[in-house]
């Protein structure tokens, strides 16, 4: 397809995203809602449909779908009812899905993203509202049975849909990266989606960029990472064009995408209507949420990605590129507010957290929850190397390990025992230069004849001779100095 082809025509995207709840039961039912298993084991009564049992509805689920409500500015509905969504469901022991069909618990809102252009856009939603979530379906290769595995059926889901007005891939995984971000920082859901708990179809369609007529819409399946959504979305989108541009009708259907060639498969043609002849659930109360309810959810709101942006910007005056690095995991941003309030030291602390703290992190493969030394601690160090105690390389390599195995010593009296205080006596420092010098005459003619490089080399030697308990900007201009006077001689 040339790029003239392709320029001829946009793109309008819809997301329905799934993120599962965190809660320790079932959303109508106490069996447990805990990933994992053996098969059919977080099963009861109530999941398997048994004559005469009746679902109750999980006080916690509706307060989590409220909490994303609140963080995406929606409308939260006073009034709601559950709807029986009736549907070929192998792995639904009921026949029938509930969920909120004419009362979804969230109305509009919106969430917002910013582009690598640093453009920033409000991604208007339709609704996010309740439902239970299907059990699995195992298909064996070579096998002609399909294995059930109920354990997920009941799990609680919310459903978070978006308007049609996505408009590249780009912002399809910017919406979903930033509704991972929210539920997390709202401790709603965990956001793995490696295990399913985030969940993403896309609804995909194309048209001439002059049109209002939006063009048919195909919705691709299950997908399970931003990169996935991207790679899908374009594919899907340059598949339709191809087919507008050979004059071959677009036909409305549901689509898997295949992450080992990177295409998009059909699975059913969709109908221009379903009909999921939804009904209220007889068997479920309505559920009426009060203003007081409201009022005490609002109350244990945390703070949310956008506000410690903004806060980390004009407070702390950092960059709008450390404050995004910093806000993009609630436990890091949540450390580094903590550590700012026991110093004023505010690019440093977020240097030390986007640099030594994270690489540890990554190298053992743990979070900020598991890092032994506290922000108090951490904050002390910090204040220790600008007041020069210890240079930024010693703190690094030698005292940050030391708190890391013993996060309660007294690190000044700890350095000192180890000899790891900086000296600022400039007679010593002047010795180990002239020292250098002496050993070194051709790098010194070198200076000499203007290749100021050179001085890289000597710092080098002398913060090896000294091992780091330097002052580098210090012994630097000193260096400098005597080079200079030789020069002059």
């Amino acid at each position: 397809m040339s790029a003239q082809a392709k320029e001829k025509y946009g793109v309008v995207i819809g997301l329905e995203v799934h993120a599962q709840l965190l809660t320790k039961s079932k959303i109508f039912a106490a069996d447990s809602a805990e990933y994992g298993g053996s098969p059919n084991s977080h099963v009861g009564v109530i999941t398997l449909a048994h004559p005469g049992t009746l679902p109750k509805q999980n006080k916690s689920v509706v307060e989590h779908a409220i909490k994303m409500g609140l963080a995406c500015h929606a409308e939260i509905s006073r009034y709601q009812i559950f709807d029986r969504k009736n549907y070929f469901y192998p792995d639904l022991p009921k026949g029938y899905q509930v969920t909120q069909d004419r009362t979804p618990i969230c109305k509009g809102g919106f969430i917002t993203i910013k582009t690598k252009s640093g453009i920033e856009k409000n991604i208007a939603l339709n609704r996010i509202h309740l439902e239970e979530d299907a059990g699995k379906s195992i298909h064996l290769e070579n096998e002609k049975d399909t294995l059930l595995d109920f354990n997920r059926a009941g799990v609680p889901l919310i459903e978070i849909v978006t308007q049609p007005e996505i408009e590249s891939s780009e912002e399809a995984a910017l919406v979903l990266l930033e509704i991972r971000k929210l539920v997390r920082y709202l401790e709603v859901c965990d956001g793995n989606m490696e295990e399913g708990s985030l969940r993403c179809d896309a609804n995909v369609s194309v048209k001439l960029k002059n049109s209002t007529v939006l063009g048919k819409k195909v919705e691709i399946k299950n997908m399970n990472s931003f990169k996935h959504v991207q790679r899908a979305i374009d594919f899907e989108t340059d598949r339709q064009i191809n087919l507008l541009e050979k004059g071959e009708p677009v036909i409305s259907e549901t689509r898997t995408f295949n992450i080992t060639d990177g295409k998009t498969y059909a699975m059913r043609t969709k109908e221009e209507l379903n009909d999921y002849r939804y009904f209220p659930d007889p068997d479920l109360s309505p559920v009426h949420i009060s203003e007081e309810w409201l009022e005490r959810i609002k109350s244990q709101m945390p703070a949310l990605p956008n506000e410690l942006f903004i806060r980390f910007i004009s407070v702390y005056k950092l960059s709008e590129y450390d404050a995004q690095v910093l806000t993009d995991e609630k436990e890091i941003a949540w450390y580094y507010d903590e550590l700012c309030s026991h110093n004023s030291l505010f690019k440093e602390n977020a240097n030390w957290l986007m640099g030594p703290v994270k690489s540890y992190l990554n190298e053992k493969k743990c979070t900020i929850k598991e890092f032994p030394v506290q922000p108090l601690k951490l904050a002390e160090l910090i204040t220790l190397v600008v007041r020069k105690q210890f240079s930024h390389t010693v703190a690094v390599q030698q005292v940050l390990p030391l708190l890391i195995e013993k996060p309660d010593i007294n690190i000044l009296n700890e350095a000192a025992r180890l000899n790891l205080i900086q000296t600022h006596d400039e007679n010593l420092v002047g010795l180990i230069i002239d020292e250098v010098i002496k050993e070194f005459p051709v790098k010194v003619e070198e200076y000499q004849k203007g290749k100021k490089g050179v001085v890289a080399m000597f710092m080098g030697e002398i913060k090896k001779r000294t091992k780091d308990k330097i002052d580098f900007k210090q012994t630097n201009d000193l260096l400098v100095k005597k080079l200079s006077e030789m020069v002059i001689r």
